[in-house]
């Protein structure tokens, strides 16, 4: 079989109008457009999160689930994200516009005791959805044939964190980390019939992959933060390892001839099996790490810098395994708050969040890498009646960036991410000691 994802295959294609959770036409390659973090808090700081230790008692940590030392409360979020990307490429110099929303975060956390506390959150990992055709035409522009590539699935995230406060300054945690979904790939060649002046009716070479995900890993975390209650002034060191697969990713492959019997292309008949087969893959989610400083004020406001790595992993895929290299990525972000006590002035209440980060991505295509870059900003608007013990409130993040490249036709994304949600935090659960 012949090379299926050329350079002009990935900028002819993608412009589709439908609305889906995947919107990147890099998405066609292995396990999908995959979603770096879906919290607004974390993104708005640029993806910062290994060394954030909230302030606030109202705020879990599940990226790390060591960092929730100050968590207090009982705390319900509920978040949505609205994305908007800008292609372009070199090749026809072609132009799209897409747009997609989604529930990007669903989460629940309370404390256990003084030391321990518990989250269970849900998030969609990664997803495909595309549409692309690809025709070939002879020099007087007769049609000869063209290629359909479809993907279709979401991969899904649920997750359970305990973390364990040790003392004043260290903390341990881990995350028990269930992905699950099905991923569908379909490469459809037909070849034009001059006779009829169409492709209806002829027999379709159907190169088909379906991928059904259970995969099992887990993170353990770790922080260590310094006080200097002179000067309230607080620095904070945390890690983070991602390791432990403990199921595969089951990837059956279909060459196969066939016809439609209806004007859907749905009903497949006379079908012939060319090759059939089925592998496994035990490295879906492979080893993930993550170092974090930072430095702030207390209940005022906060600066951290993080590298994360993520071992590169290798996908079956068309009956072919596709390699993907190393990923590195840089975040810096924090926030601040500039007076809480301040009741006469409501944005002087006002968290600001703020972030950067660069990205060497996984994919690299015609010797190019796939990278992304970009920068957030965020608020988190109390409730009227919200107070700094209670931290409850309205979530807004926006994130601005760019992924991918006009070179050798390449496809540059720019995007534009919108994130809203609410976080709920009270004391709840807890018997009353007293009337």
């Amino acid at each position: 079989m012949k090379k299926i994802f050329v350079v002009s295959f990935i900028s002819v294609g993608y412009f589709l109008n439908a609305q889906s959770l995947s919107n990147s036409p890099y998405a066609t390659y292995g396990i999908g457009d995959v979603k770096y973090d879906n919290t607004i808090e974390t993104t708005s700081m640029g993806g910062i999160s290994t060394a954030f230790i909230s302030d606030f008692t109202s705020s879990f940590n599940f990226a790390n689930p060591a960092n929730n030392a100050n968590f207090e409360l009982t705390s319900i979020r509920l978040e949505a994200t609205n994305e908007n990307n800008y292609f372009k490429s070199n090749y026809n110099d072609m132009k799209s516009t897409k747009h997609s929303t989604y529930l990007s975060n669903i989460s629940l956390a309370f404390p256990l005791s003084p030391k321990v506390k518990m989250g269970i959150s849900y998030q969609p990992y990664s997803s495909k959805s595309y549409d692309i055709v690809n025709e070939q035409f002879a020099a007087d522009g007769t049609p000869m044939y063209k290629n359909n590539f479809k993907g279709s699935g979401t991969l899904n995230a649920a997750q359970v964190a305990v973390s364990y406060k040790i003392n004043q300054e260290l903390s341990v945690g881990a995350r028990a980390n269930l992905y699950f979904g099905d991923l569908n790939d379909l490469n459809e060649f037909r070849a034009y019939n001059p006779a009829t002046g169409s492709y209806a009716g002829e027999y379709v070479n159907g190169y088909q992959t379906k991928n059904r995900v259970r995969n099992f890993n887990f993170t353990l975390g770790t922080s260590y933060q310094t006080l200097n209650t002179r000067t309230d002034k607080k620095f904070t060191v945390g890690a983070t390892a991602t390791f432990g697969n403990t199921s595969n990713m089951t990837t059956e492959y279909v060459n196969s001839t066939y016809r439609y019997s209806d004007a859907q292309e749905t009903n497949k008949v006379y079908e012939t099996i060319i090759e059939q087969k089925e592998t496994k893959s035990k490295n879906l989610l492979p080893l993930q790490a993550s170092v974090g400083v930072g430095y702030g004020s207390e209940n005022h406001w906060f600066l951290s810098g993080q590298v994360d790595y993520k071992k590169g992993e290798d996908i079956s895929y068309f009956g072919k395994t596709f390699d993907f290299q190393d990923t590195y990525r840089v975040s810096a972000g924090g926030w601040y708050l500039p007076n809480y006590n301040n009741f006469r002035s409501y944005f002087s209440r006002v968290i600001y969040r703020y972030g950067a980060f660069y990205e060497r991505g996984n994919l690299k295509l015609e010797g190019t890498s796939i990278n992304k870059f970009g920068i957030s900003a965020g608020v988190m608007l109390p409730f009227k009646t919200s107070s700094i013990t209670r931290m409850s409130g309205l979530e807004i993040g926006l994130e601005v960036g760019k992924r991918g490249t006009l070179k050798n036709n390449l496809i540059n994304q720019n995007f534009v991410n919108l994130k809203i949600g609410f976080n709920f935090a009270d004391k709840w659960f807890r018997k009353t000691l007293y009337n």
